[in-house]
């Protein structure tokens, strides 16, 4: 696996080896050719379809929630509305990207529905969150996502971590993947506290659809299961949730260019390129990533409906190869094998104890 480099250290190689590579790219074509074949037009009928898809699987959970009543193997129904609360992710994530209806009533319907009453994340919140990620991926400073992770992408970035955050450190190629179980209560935990310190514009729409499917839960499964079963199917469900999201959104920027520094080197065309990583399209994965292993071409063109994203991907492909622009994609598993030799890589000087050295001698090189 190629290593990922900081802004200021492509910077430096691209001052010394001549003309950057791929720089006859540029955004304007390829989204000429992306428009000649109407890929970013709206199909509402799609996303109907989409919806119905969802809704169906949670009522099948609901169905065999019911039907189970107090048994244990309803830890395989809290396993199958984890994956429904992903799938549901799907729904507000193409929602917030105005990719879904021209209509924003009805793009932020579905967007509080799916997030804040199905799986109680802010949608506002999100929202905010995921338009600077989009906009600065994969910068140690500037990109959200990389900004709330205990695990660290720069060793710069260590001296930052306290207590338990070192252990993590040390150990995150393994415990990164572990620690996506919390990942359902940490969003939960996120909605709360941004409601509570006004950082979102409708707080109480948003707290009372979150307080609505708390109780709505919490009722059913007290209700229905033991007191002990119940505790267990809340954190199996919220565990499933956790990882899911987890092994959706991991691959598509952690192991690639990690930028950072003000001044920006990189244009948009490069900039969601080198930073995203594709995983190899096949039906299950399409199913299971509702997209997003498309990610290229999802970061070049975000409001792009989910159905135009692999002939996209053609386009984006072909582009990248005569233009000389790197384009990066895997199959399922090497995605995350990659993820993982990418964090042990990064941590390494804190377990060989020369975290400091490596902090001095790049800022040497830097200068």
């Amino acid at each position: 696996m190629q290593r990922p480099h900081t802004q200021e250290a492509g910077a430096a190689a691209a001052s010394a080896a001549g003309p950057r590579t791929g720089a006859s790219a540029t955004f304007a074509e390829l989204l000429k050719r992306v428009k000649a074949e109407g890929l970013l037009d709206l199909d509402p009928r799609y996303y109907v379809g989409r919806l119905a898809l969802n809704t169906t699987l949670l009522l099948i959970g609901f169905a065999a929630f019911f039907a189970l009543g107090d048994s244990w193997w309803q830890l395989l129904t809290a396993l199958w509305m984890g994956l429904c609360g992903g799938q549901s992710a799907f729904m507000w994530h193409d929602a917030g990207h105005k990719a879904m209806f021209r209509s924003k009533k009805a793009a932020s319907a579905v967007g509080y529905i799916h997030a804040n009453l199905v799986n109680g994340v802010s949608y506002g919140w999100w929202v905010n969150h995921h338009n600077r990620h989009h906009s600065n991926p994969n910068h140690l400073d500037k990109d959200p996502d990389i900004g709330r992770r205990t695990v660290i992408f720069d060793v710069k970035q260590y001296p930052s971590r306290r207590g338990t955050q070192k252990f993590v450190v040390r150990h995150q190629s393994v415990l990164f993947f572990v620690l996506l179980v919390l990942e359902g209560f940490k969003m939960l935990r996120t909605a709360v506290v941004s409601i509570a310190q006004g950082k979102i514009k409708r707080p109480v729409l948003e707290s009372f659809l979150i307080v609505v499917r708390a109780a709505v839960y919490c009722a059913l499964v007290f209700t229905v299961l033991s007191p002990v079963l119940a505790v267990a199917f809340i954190l199996v469900q919220h565990a499933a949730l956790g990882v899911y999201f987890g092994m959706i959104f991991a691959p598509n920027h952690k192991g690639m260019d990690v930028r950072d520094g003000e001044e920006e080197t990189l244009d948009w065309l490069e900039r969601q390129v080198l930073t995203s990583r594709n995983i190899r399209p096949n039906p299950v994965v399409d199913f299971l990533y509702g997209g997003l292993n498309y990610q290229v071409e999802h970061h070049l063109f975000p409001a792009m409906p989910q159905k135009h994203l692999p002939r996209a991907r053609e386009l984006t492909r072909a582009y990248c190869a005569e233009r000389g622009v790197p384009y990066h994609e895997v199959g399922f598993w090497t995605s995350y094998r990659e993820v993982a030799s990418y964090l042990h890589e990064v941590s390494e000087p804190v377990r060989a104890g020369t975290v400091e050295e490596e902090i001095r001698r790049r800022a040497a090189q830097a200068a």
